[in-house]
C-alpha cells in the first residue's frame, strides 16, 4: 500500500494548516505524505505559530504559504479543513474531516500554544488512524 497522503486547508496557510502540517511530518516521519495549501494564502506564516513551534522543536520557519490547486487536493488521501467553509473543495471519495479550531492570527503567544497543542492532539489521532500498527 501507498502511503496516505494528508492535505491541510485554511484560509491563509499561516498558522492552524502550517502548525498540523508540521506536527505531522514531525510525529508521523516518512509513513505519511504531509501537504498544505490555503484558499487565499498570506504574504508569511504567522510569527507567532513559528515561535509556538519552534518552541516545541519543530521549526516551520522555511514554509510559505501556498494557494490550494486541484491537482493537489485531488491527489490527496485526506482533507482536513479548518475554517475555510464554503471555500474549501469537495472532491467524491475523499476522506473529510473538518476540525474547528480557533485562528491563532492575531492572537497572543498563550493562546497559540493552545491551539498547538489541540491540533498536535488531534494529528496524534488522525496518525494513529493512517498507520494502524502491524
Amino acid at each position: 500500500m501507498s502511503k496516505p497522503s494528508v492535505l491541510f486547508v485554511c484560509v491563509h496557510n499561516a498558522g492552524r494548516s502550517q502548525m498540523a502540517a508540521g506536527w505531522l511530518r514531525h510525529l508521523g516521519g516518512d509513513a505519511v505524505e504531509v501537504r498544505s495549501a490555503g484558499s487565499e494564502p498570506a504574504e508569511q506564516i504567522n510569527p507567532m505559530a513559528v515561535e509556538a513551534m519552534r518552541e516545541v522543536g519543530i521549526d516551520i520557519t522555511a514554509n510559505k504559504p501556498k494557494i490550494l490547486d486541484y491537482a493537489t487536493a485531488e491527489a490527496s488521501d485526506v482533507l482536513i479543513t479548518m475554517g475555510c467553509g464554503d471555500v474549501c473543495p469537495v472532491f467524491p471519495g475523499k476522506r473529510y474531516e473538518d476540525w474547528k479550531l480557533d485562528d491563532p492570527a492575531g492572537q497572543g503567544l498563550d493562546t497559540v500554544r493552545r491551539i498547538r497543542d489541540e491540533i498536535r492532539s488531534r494529528v496524534e489521532n488522525l496518525l494513529a488512524e493512517l498507520t494502524p500498527a502491524d
